[in-house]
């Protein structure tokens, strides 16, 4: 019999996973990356540092998905969490585990997870060609090769696994979209997940810069009248709004964006109960009975912050501590429990760390990752309407979609 010859579209993590995994498998395999070198998204995630994945069960897995996650059952049984930490610990990279399960190389290096893949690949005999596809070939209902700027290249299998639409300048430009589109696939609607929000508030840009710690985030959609996030943790604001930790937790929960549907509502106080915290400010207010409002609340408060809170309450900032009332301390308690900010928008989809939404599921064989309307077609990470919170997630669907498409490409015959 020959030797089964499989092309892989994408030199990230899902494609050299991919590629690995179908030489490993026995098939001769050439990677395209368009870039003059692999894994460029990979080597600036987590900044610079690369999460790898979750150190967590497969059920666990799943529920960190937000995208067809009943999809993702045969790829994570193949390739688990666990088995990825196995994975780069065999092949020499060190690994650590952090917070909430999150898997980091012991360097802190995302550029030594690139390696670790790009070793793997080439020791495997995987042939790596820096040339761009233009498209594929396919006749008859099956894939014939790719087509390429200068000629075509024939195969018995292609795995398209050239990533999303966020950061553009890595090489992450929606190719395999159209790829998808080209075989006949449906291509679901793309929007930005893991992304800083734009606020319609006019007193946000004066908060630039300023980062919050120990606070609770609260998501409400006005719409459906409903939460659909709330976590403590870490957030930063910036000119345009909010980021950080907790707003790109929250960016997955908001689907159907439309201008201030959604309000974001920071407790800066979370430890303390309403009760606790107007003792709280009643005690500072004792203490600085003689100060103006604007100069007594550096205790309780950043800095930064004094002023659009106290112009929230619609108290005048010189007003002496002695003097407030009842109803405008319990104004000052309000923003402080129940700071919000309204959400005119997503930042750009290039600012996204992942893309929601791609080739449609139901077309896609999930014991396989072989497309159903093209023999020989294969799809593997970013490029599939999958995506999931952060902590590693998105990068295992990555290499369990991978590893999968390349052994399956491999043994089709």
């Amino acid at each position: 019999m020959n030797q089964i010859k499989v092309l892989v579209i994408g030199a990230g993590p899902a494609g050299m996973m991919a590629a690995g995994a179908s030489a490993e498998a026995g098939a001769k395999v050439v990677l395209f990356e368009k870039n003059q070198k692999a894994g460029r998204k990979l080597a600036i995630t987590g900044k610079g540092r690369c999460n790898i994945t979750n150190f967590c069960d497969n059920e666990t897995f799943i529920a960190h998905l937000t995208s067809n996650p009943r999809f993702m059952y045969s790829a994570v049984n193949r390739f688990s969490c666990y088995d990825t930490v196995a994975f780069f610990e065999e092949l020499g990279l060190q690994t650590k585990v952090e917070r909430g399960n999150r898997v980091f190389p012991e360097s802190d290096k995302a550029l030594d997870v690139v390696d670790t893949l790009c070793r793997y690949v080439t020791e495997l005999g995987v042939r790596i060609v820096h040339d761009e596809v233009k498209g594929l070939l396919i006749e008859d209902g099956e894939i014939k090769g790719v087509r390429l700027e200068d000629g075509t290249m024939t195969a018995d299998a292609v795995i398209v696994a050239s990533g999303g639409m966020s950061y553009r300048a890595t090489g992450s430009t929606g190719d395999g979209y159209r790829f998808a589109k080209e075989a006949g696939h449906t291509v679901t609607p793309l929007i930005p997940s893991l992304v800083p929000l734009t606020a319609a508030d006019g007193d946000i840009p004066a908060l630039q810069g300023l980062s919050l710690k120990n606070i609770r985030l609260t998501v409400w959609d006005t719409v459906t009248e409903k939460e659909v996030f709330s976590e403590t943790g870490e957030m930063l604001f910036t000119h345009f709004g909010i980021s950080g930790p907790l707003v790109l937790s929250a960016s997955a929960h908001m689907r159907s964006m439309s201008p201030e549907r959604y309000t974001a509502i920071i407790d800066l106080k979370p430890a303390l109960d309403t009760e606790t915290l107007d003792k709280r400010i009643l005690r500072d207010f004792v203490e600085f009975h003689n100060k103006d409002l604007i100069n007594s609340l550096g205790k309780l408060l950043p800095k930064k912050l004094i002023p659009v809170i106290v112009g929230r309450t619609g108290i005048a900032p010189h007003t002496k501590c002695r003097t407030l009332t009842v109803e405008q301390r319990r104004a000052l308690l309000l923003q402080i429990k129940r700071f919000e900010v309204h959400i005119r928008s997503f930042r750009p989809i290039n600012e996204a760390i992942v893309t929601h939404g791609g080739v449609d599921v139901k077309d896609v064989d999930p014991r396989t990752m072989q497309s159903k309307l093209v023999k020989g077609l294969y799809f593997a990470g970013e490029v599939l309407d999958l995506d999931a919170y952060t902590g590693g997630f998105n990068l295992q669907i990555a290499y369990s979609t991978g590893r999968l498409a390349g052994e399956s490409a491999a043994i089709q015959y």
